[in-house]
């Protein structure tokens, strides 16, 4: 299916439920808003998005917000199978929290998580949300923030000066 295929299915299946749906350079991004997102993976996942492929978030420290995107596709149907569909949630920086899709997409589990460390976005509704990577101490610091300053650390540190 081509991107504007799945552009004029999604507007037509999701009628009110998203804020914007957007093609750019082949990807379609699915906008909607925190109340919507369970409703919305629902309708996806019953129109042939069986799997979540990946969870990331951006840091916008700037607008105040945190964007969630799920980037879902299908294993089921092969029309569905190629392009790149992103269902993305604006939450505010100061407290981002949203409902988990692990009820919709059991595939988003640990990758919830991982932006639950990373972000500090709160996922209601998870299973098991604690750090997978990180210590704790380390994780409630939201190391992928924009704002997070990493310590300047010297690559040669404890390498002897003749392989410098």
């Amino acid at each position: 299916m081509k991107p504007e295929e799945l552009l004029e299915l999604l507007k037509h299946a999701l009628g009110g439920l998203a804020k914007e749906v957007t093609v750019r350079k082949g990807y379609v991004e699915v906008l909607v808003d925190a109340d919507s997102v369970v409703p919305v993976a629902n309708k996806l996942k019953e129109l042939g998005f069986d799997h979540v492929k990946s969870v990331t978030a951006t840091d916008y420290p700037k607008e105040s917000k945190i964007r969630v995107t799920y980037h879902v596709s299908s294993y089921l149907r092969e029309d569905l199978a190629k392009p790149i569909l992103g269902l993305s949630v604006d939450l505010p920086r100061d407290n981002p929290v949203m409902e988990s899709l692990t009820g919709v997409w059991r595939s988003s589990e640990l990758q919830e998580r991982e932006v639950y460390e990373f972000f500090g976005v709160t996922f209601r509704g998870h299973p098991d949300l604690r750090p997978l990577l990180l210590i704790p101490e380390l994780a409630e610091r939201r190391v992928l923030r924009k704002d997070f300053v990493v310590k300047e650390e010297s690559i040669y540190e404890g390498v002897p000066h003749r392989y410098q």
